[in-house]
């Protein structure tokens, strides 16, 4: 499992599934089309993106580059690299037809041509002693020591939470803790969770 810096921002649950498999670091995935209608998500993609870039690795077609153009529009160049897959007709095993287009997404392409087309994208590749940052990391240890995992009103002050920080409301708890642990330090979550839950 290659560890990279950057985030990597995939269409569907099922290339997320399959790039966690093959690469240590945060994958987004944007519900296909649905990231037009989801501020929430597009911010959070921006702020990864500033915090430590992002890798866009869409479908070889015509629906994957509209969301490729669409990411690219709304974060900085500097910020963006893209990875590319080869067009290549064929059908997902899960599957009972193939697409539109008659070509495979990411979730059916080898494992080979991701690892090449992540790292031709220019990714940073990280030793394994080497923190992403030097804060301490947000984990779901964590999580249960505030009280936002392990406790009957977790899920609810979960959910007032990332509303409350702009982020989208439908996270789960590992998605969560890993995009917290890129956006904020420990000492920064503990102050905004406590004005938001001990209000004097």
């Amino acid at each position: 499992m290659l560890k990279i810096k950057e985030a990597i921002i995939v269409e569907g649950k099922y290339d997320k599934m399959r790039l966690s498999a093959l690469f240590d670091t945060l994958i987004i995935e944007t519900g296909g089309f649905r990231i037009f209608k989801g501020p929430e998500k597009r911010r959070l993609i921006n702020e990864i993106a500033e915090k430590r870039g992002i890798i866009i690795l869409t479908d070889s077609d015509a629906a994957g580059f509209v969301i490729r153009n669409h990411i690219k529009g709304i974060t900085k160049p500097q910020n963006v690299k893209h990875a590319f897959i080869p067009q290549k007709k064929g059908k997902e095993k899960r599957k009972s037809s193939p697409s539109k287009e008659g070509l495979l997404g990411v979730e059916g392409i080898s494992d080979d041509i991701i690892i090449n087309a992540v790292l031709s994208s220019g990714a940073t590749v990280c030793d394994n002693a080497e923190p992403i940052h030097n804060n301490d990391h947000i984990t779901k240890m964590f999580f249960y020591e505030l009280g936002l995992a392990g406790k009957p009103d977790s899920a609810e002050r979960r959910k007032i939470l990332l509303k409350h920080l702009d982020l989208p409301t439908y996270m789960s708890s590992n998605a969560m803790v890993e995009a917290l642990d890129i956006l904020y330090t420990k000492n920064d979550l503990i102050d905004i969770y406590n004005r938001l839950f001990y209000k004097n």
